[in-house]
């Protein structure tokens, strides 16, 4: 929306609408672990074959370092002996050897890995935004659309991090301390029990702190969301900003609103910090001992010095691959909060759906359709009764147009029969078939809707008149521009059909962004034509070409019309009038203005008749 109503609340304070306020509520309660990265692996297992090489790669690269201090040993004990001296050329060109590889490893590695993350990311966000496009329509009426973006840029974004980078860096940190405790073990087992017993005390505040990590890594991404859905708000209602001078209020709340999100992200970055430093004091604290009770067996002959540099090099491995794991635990804790809330996506059932078995409308579609005492109540609003008792039918061919004052529930009947909502009593159909046992894309595949505010999207014309129908060839893109009396105006623009409408069909008014609505109808050929309100917004000139691109439109098919404008119903077959969600009169618009009833009091209004 554009308007200033839906600007002004966030003056006040921020706004919590979003479909899942109730899950970032609980999730402070929540222990989820790392259980949400599992939902990844369907993803990893489609590229097992360069998972698998990633992993070869980092456990080679991981294997030639723990190779490093052996050899560093056998010349410190060896290699500077004078008997020993022949043979320190063979120890160094075996470490230049070693060292070769695992840089060969180490970028196989970094390859593998990081062209996997981008690759799942990539798998998540398609998927996560095909089913969120195959949402319901109440589903978004609950959520923000600023929060729905922000989970698939910010929160993909730090599953590829994780997925990227972090996970194979604690994978193969993890394989060089289980590594260094083995070699440290074989070195010396004395020593080895000394580092033992620490690890204990590396574990246990990782373990105690991880899950505080995670609550505020996820608290720190839905923080951002709030920030992201204010600002794609007040960028799409720029104009309705200026236009009021809104930019100093809209400039200072988004302005909260990021400091919020910085700290929020402080806090997380602080508690990771605090992790951090807990971990390496505690791991190089013990290497210090360690290195002291060596120095004491060297010093009384019980252990050769290259064996404790070997022992020391295998400590010091082990106690850096400790302090990266808990960098890493922190980004991984992270990437668990990001990916709950992708997959909270992912586990939603669209309300509106396609039943087991659906019915197959006739092959032949006539258009017909009947309301059968049809009441309705949006998800939102469940005591405001929309319709009360509907009932009415369209023959085939039959143009009537839906009449009544705002609020009657003129649009809520196109909206039942595009089965975006299913009615709380009653039945809709469509060509004899009941509409909530078909299938929903079947049923829209028979509609064609020209709304009151047409959405162009940022595409070229030709893409935008093709969004009708996708299979459509250019001659057919251009015949329906040409019958929307829309080719003039496209034929001037710098590039033609194929020049770029800009977001929102910013380049265009309003009744050249209605004409390009209606070539999109005209190109689907639907046997059900939907109008709702399509003259309303325009001015006199604009509404008699759009009227005459319409009565085009509606030959040969069923055409359902909302208007506020009588003049726009004049031709039509029949007129349901409506009030409070009630059909209260019906007829021509001469038996109707002769009746004396609402109709006849609004035709007075529009037309000064008595």
């Amino acid at each position: 929306m554009t308007t200033v109503e839906h600007f002004e609340p966030y003056a006040a304070g921020p706004s919590r609408s979003s479909e899942f306020a109730k899950t970032r509520d609980a999730t402070p309660t929540r222990r989820m672990g790392l259980r949400p990265l599992i939902s990844l692996y369907p993803y990893i297992a489609r590229y097992r074959g360069r998972a698998m090489l990633a992993c070869v790669s980092l456990t080679v690269a991981a294997v030639t370092t723990l190779a490093i201090p052996v050899a560093a040993r056998r010349m410190v004990d060896f290699g500077f002996d004078p008997d020993g001296l022949s043979a320190i050329d063979g120890y160094f060109a075996a470490m230049i050897a070693v060292v070769a590889v695992l840089a060969c490893a180490s970028a196989c590695r970094y390859y593998f890995v990081a062209t996997l993350g981008e690759r799942v990311v990539a798998d998540v966000r398609r998927d996560v935004f095909g089913h969120l496009l195959r949402l319901s329509p109440s589903f978004f009426d609950r959520s923000s659309s600023g929060d729905l973006t922000s989970r698939l840029t910010a929160d993909t974004t730090q599953i590829k991090a994780a997925v990227g980078a972090s996970a194979s860096v604690a994978l193969r940190n993890l394989i060089m301390l289980l590594g260094a405790i083995v070699m440290m073990t074989v070195t010396s087992p004395k020593l080895s029990a000394m580092v033992l017993l620490v690890i204990p005390a590396v574990v246990i505040p990782l373990i105690a702190c991880g899950r505080w990590v995670r609550r505020l890594s996820r608290n720190a991404q839905d923080t951002l969301a709030d920030a992201t859905a204010y600002a794609s708000e007040l960028i799409g209602a720029i104009r309705t900003v200026q236009a009021y001078n809104g930019t100093t209020i809209a400039t200072d709340r988004f302005g909260r609103e990021v400091d919020e999100a910085y700290e929020a992200s402080r806090v997380s970055t602080r508690a990771r910090a605090v992790l951090t430093q807990i971990v390496i004091f505690i791991v190089f604290s013990s290497v210090v001992v360690i290195l002291w009770a060596g120095s004491r067996d060297v010093a009384m002959g019980a252990m050769s010095a290259g064996r404790l540099g070997q022992f020391i090099l295998y400590a010091v491995l082990a106690a850096t691959s400790l302090g990266q794991l808990s960098e890493v635990w922190g980004e991984v804790s992270a990437a668990s909060g990001a990916a709950e809330r992708l997959f909270e996506i992912l586990r939603l059932k669209p309300e509106i759906a396609a039943p087991s078995r659906p019915l197959n409308l006739p092959l032949a579609g006539q258009g017909s359709l009947a309301f059968e005492a049809v009441s309705f109540a949006y998800p939102g609003r469940p005591d405001v009764r929309v319709l009360d008792d509907v009932a009415f039918s369209v023959r085939s061919g039959e143009k009537v147009a839906i009449v009544g004052s705002s609020g009657a529930g003129k649009s809520t009947l196109f909206h039942l029969l595009l089965r975006f909502y299913d009615p709380s009593s009653g039945l809709v159909s469509l060509d004899g078939v009941a509409v909530h046992e078909a299938d929903p894309e079947e049923i829209r595949s028979r509609i064609a809707l020209v709304p009151q505010d047409p959405v162009i999207f940022a595409a070229s014309a030709r893409d935008n008149i093709r969004f009708g129908r996708p299979s459509a060839t250019d001659a057919e893109v251009e015949r329906a521009a040409d019958l929307a009396s829309a080719s003039g105006f496209l034929a001037v623009l710098p590039d033609g059909l194929d020049t770029r409408l800009g977001e929102r069909g910013v380049m265009l008014s309003g009744g050249q962004r209605q004409r390009i609505a209606i070539a999109r109808a005209i190109l689907r050929d639907a046997p059900l034509l939907l109008l709702d309100e399509a003259t309303s917004a325009l001015d006199s000139e604009s509404e008699a070409v759009v009227q005459a691109a319409l009565q085009g439109l509606m030959k040969g098919r069923t055409t359902l019309v909302i208007a506020h404008r009588l003049a726009t119903v004049l031709s039509c077959d029949r007129i349901l009038v409506m009030d409070r969600g009630k059909i209260v009169e019906q007829g021509t618009h001469e038996e109707l203005s002769s009746a004396g009833g609402l109709y006849a009091r609004l035709a007075r209004l529009q037309f000064g008749t008595n």
